[in-house]
């Protein structure tokens, strides 16, 4: 065989090797399994409530159906003003609740959505749970901002 054979042999060996791995590459990448509806949620819930300068905390958080998200934050003491929204599918709600022995308040995240404020007072450590129900998933969104002192 000649030179150039051989060459011509090797150069088409390491386009197929090329050619594998491009095919092995591109099929062993991860699926993208998300609901898309969960980023239109989003941006209805970050422009529902939008951040501002003035906020101690503001975060938002997918909920999976019949699901559950807790946040614990260590904080001066003092009045707060929290203020929730979510967004979901058609007849989704959450439960809202700032403490162990309250069983949370019932937020709807389909329809017209409007953020609920609460004020509370903390004493070190404000407690955030939320419930989702079997309707879900849901976003939702938080803020938190220390009262203004009159």
């Amino acid at each position: 065989m000649s030179e150039r054979g051989r060459g011509a042999i090797l150069h088409g060996l390491a386009a197929l090797i090329l050619v594998a791995g491009g095919t092995w590459w591109w099929r062993s990448a991860p699926r993208d399994d998300s609901d898309p509806r969960v980023l239109a949620w989003r941006l209805t819930a970050e422009q529902l409530l939008p951040e501002t300068g003035d906020q101690e905390l503001a975060d938002t958080v997918v909920v999976p159906a019949s699901g559950s998200y807790e946040k614990g934050v260590d904080l001066d003491g003092g009045a707060f003003q929290v203020a929730v929204v979510c967004a979901g599918p058609d007849g989704s709600r959450v439960r809202v609740s700032f403490g162990d022995d309250e069983s949370g308040r019932g937020l709807p995240c389909s329809g017209t959505r409007t953020p609920e404020v609460f004020s509370v007072g903390v004493g070190s450590q404000l407690r955030l749970q939320i419930k989702a129900d079997a309707q879900g998933p849901v976003v939702f969104r938080y803020t938190l901002q220390r009262s203004a002192t009159s």
